[in-house]
């Protein structure tokens, strides 16, 4: 709400993803998930339950970006990600297929 009628009203709204701003450790994949596919594409498997960009997954990780943009290529390319535009960024998130070899592990 504005304070006085000559100010236009304000939307405001809580940004995507704050509610893991802080979060620098990820759980541990299962073992039979990671001989599989490796542990860097484990962990980006298991940290994208919600949409999130190359940037941030690499420095969750603590990888360079490109290496988190190969290994999103490479699991995008298995059909277990979704990527969608979202302004400047590409947001990638688990597909069904991804969800359920997490979930099956």
């Amino acid at each position: 709400m504005p304070i006085s009628p000559d100010e236009p009203p304000d939307l405001i709204y809580p940004a995507r993803g704050l509610g893991t701003l802080w979060e620098t450790q990820t759980s541990t994949p299962p073992t039979a998930l990671v001989g599989l596919i490796g542990r860097v594409r484990a962990q980006l498997l298991r940290l994208l339950e919600t949409p999130t960009s190359s940037t941030e997954l690499a420095v969750r990780l603590n990888v360079t970006t490109t290496a988190a943009n190969q290994h999103l290529r490479a699991l995008r390319a298995a059909g277990l990600l979704i990527s969608a535009r979202h302004g400047r960024s590409v947001l990638y998130r688990r597909s069904d297929l991804g969800d359920r070899l997490v979930r099956g592990m």
